[in-house]
């Protein structure tokens, strides 16, 4: 097998991006909480997740937002900085731009109430429901919550049970914890 020299590798992925010739780039970045999965599209930011195996999200980046998927960090830096602030407690706010357009609309709806959830605040699956007009969806809304594509930006370890018990994440409990300890939030 012939292997391409690593710099003509980093001149073709930084032309692919300067050219727009990708539809999703990804990348993995470290964090306190183990390694995260950081995908983007030219609109935004549309995957954070907590399983950094590429060759498993590689088939549904494609699927849902095209077939030139593009290995490159260039992307992604400006989220990795913002995580990285996060982390370290001096941000609390992201400002990203976000490529929701492969989800639903309902998801859509719960994931943008979901973004107005104050840091270090929690709040809960019907709650949720309710701003979001869909009283009595509270068990649709943690489906929703279950398939957050873009964890810990829209920050659904801030949702918890009706009597406060932290619940299922994706994540897993352990790191929902971490997060909400990270932000003060009362448990």
């Amino acid at each position: 097998m012939t292997r391409v020299p690593s710099d003509l590798d980093a001149r073709f992925r930084r032309e692919a991006i300067a050219e727009g010739l990708y539809d999703v780039s990804f990348g993995i970045a470290e964090s306190p909480i183990g390694d995260l999965l950081l995908a983007a599209t030219q609109v935004g930011i549309c995957t954070i997740s907590f399983d950094p195996d590429p060759e498993r999200c590689l088939s549904e980046l494609s699927q849902l937002f095209g077939p030139r998927v593009l290995e490159a960090s260039e992307p992604l830096e400006d989220t990795v900085a913002q995580l990285d602030e996060y982390f370290r407690g001096e941000r609390q706010n992201f400002e990203l731009r976000l490529d929701l357009s492969a989800v639903t609309s309902f998801r859509r709806q719960i994931l943008q109430e979901l973004a107005e959830v104050p840091y270090g605040t929690v709040t809960t699956y019907a709650t949720l429901a309710r701003d979001a007009g869909r009283p009595g969806a509270a068990r649709a809304v943690g489906g929703a919550m279950n398939r957050n594509p873009i964890s810990i930006v829209l920050p659904c370890h801030r949702v918890v049970g009706a009597d406060g018990d932290l619940t299922g994440y994706v994540g897993g409990l352990a790191r929902k914890e971490t997060l909400l300890t990270l932000e003060g939030a009362s448990l």
